[in-house]
């Protein structure tokens, strides 16, 4: 009953329906992506910059608990000598900094891409609704969102437990080992635990990640009866209208001079009309239109004629009478007949010359009184007029 009625969402979102989510600022975001880019990218410049970080900060504490006669003399001087270490120590984090600023904005863009809008951001009324918060606290998104986050927290757990598992001889040790060694050592445990407790993020990541993007279509659904009144409303708008004719009449024009290389002859005022016409000697039936156009249309009429090896025979009454009273794919009006048999007889009489044989002469065709129109489509002897 619900399919029937239109009102079950069970049709993928059209491209408006996205493009207008999109400018509303709702696209497919997985947070868990940029937060495992950004550990392990963290993690990889720990690794690298690590025993440089270590050697540098090491000097700049113990240079820290040291003082000259001077500076135990001038005590403002203390100020400056520890606002220099600690923009020192700013600089050895400034590589740390840049990576992870740089991976935080590409990470995000990696699942919806980039995308801002001012609707994002503005405050809106339903968030502020007591029954709307509910929905989201008890909804089927925030059980979701305790889901991954319990998976979370039994991966990291279980990552912790192995590591501790296959380290726990070393950790053992640790305390009886002089300073230096346990140092080290410790370094080296830790450096390596979270290395793969970044690289366990990364595994949410590529599970939560698909799950997004389908939750997020999953919500744009539509029903039958919203893309049938989608399509009426963009049907509807003056620029989809003049897009969908102007895509019409290119389909029309491209149709039309196919069919050019098809005619027997092409009937013209040199400057605005052209008429192709087609002829079957085997039939009974009267030359049929096949391609008609006016100024621009005319002119790529003439050039196909050409390019194909059409006649082109020149008479502006008769090519206004054709291009007037003969649709495309009709047969000419008889009132017409005795004004083009002559010209298909002369193209023919063409086709056929021999040299040295005498040509036909070039009809003169005659149109009617009733047949003969100006420019406009106006007939040049209306009736009840003389002529």
């Amino acid at each position: 009953m619900a399919e029937s009625t239109g009102a079950e969402k069970t049709e993928k979102p059209t491209a408006r329906r996205l493009r207008n989510a999109r400018e509303e600022g709702q696209i497919a975001r997985s947070r868990e992506v940029p937060a495992a880019a950004i550990t392990i990218a963290g993690v990889v410049v720990l690794f690298m910059m690590g025993p440089t970080w270590v050697k540098r900060l090491s000097g700049l504490m113990s240079e820290g608990f040291r003082f000259d006669t001077k500076a135990l003399q001038s005590p403002n001087l203390l100020a400056s000598i520890f606002a220099g270490q600690l923009i020192e120590a700013f600089v050895l984090m400034i590589p740390l900094f840049a990576v992870t600023l740089v991976v935080a904005v590409v990470s995000s863009g990696l699942t919806g891409g980039f995308n801002f809008t001012w609707n994002g951001v503005m405050p809106k009324l339903s968030k502020f609704n007591p029954l709307s918060g509910l929905g989201r606290i008890f909804g089927k998104q925030a059980l979701v969102e305790l889901l991954k986050s319990l998976g979370k927290f039994a991966l990291v757990g279980a990552v912790l437990f192995f590591q501790i598992q296959h380290h726990l001889q070393e950790l053992l040790s640790v305390g009886s080992m002089g300073l230096q060694p346990a140092l080290a050592l410790s370094g080296n445990l830790i450096s390596e635990s979270v290395l793969w407790l970044s690289l366990s993020l990364l595994i949410v990541a590529m599970i939560d990640a698909p799950y997004q993007r389908w939750s997020f279509m999953n919500r744009l659904k539509m029903s039958k009866q919203e893309i049938k009144d989608e399509m009426k409303d963009m049907e509807g708008r003056p620029e989809i209208k003049q897009q969908i004719r102007r895509r019409q009449r290119e389909i029309a024009m491209a149709r039309m001079m196919q069919k050019v290389k098809e005619a027997d002859v092409v009937i013209t005022n040199p400057e605005h009309f052209a008429v192709a016409l087609s002829y079957d000697p085997s039939s009974n039936g009267a030359p049929v239109v096949l391609a008609k156009g006016v100024d621009f249309s005319a002119q790529r009429i003439r050039e196909e004629a050409k390019t194909h090896g059409v006649q082109i025979f020149e008479a502006p009454p008769l090519a206004r009478a054709l291009y007037f009273t003969t649709d495309l794919d009709r047969s000419i009006p008889e009132a017409l007949y005795q004004a083009v048999a002559p010209i298909i007889a002369y193209v023919y009489s063409l086709s056929s010359f021999q040299p040295g044989g005498q040509p036909m002469p070039k009809p003169r065709p005659d149109v009617p009184k009733n047949m003969r129109f100006d420019a406009d489509g106006k007939p040049e002897f209306p009736e009840g007029t003389d002529a």
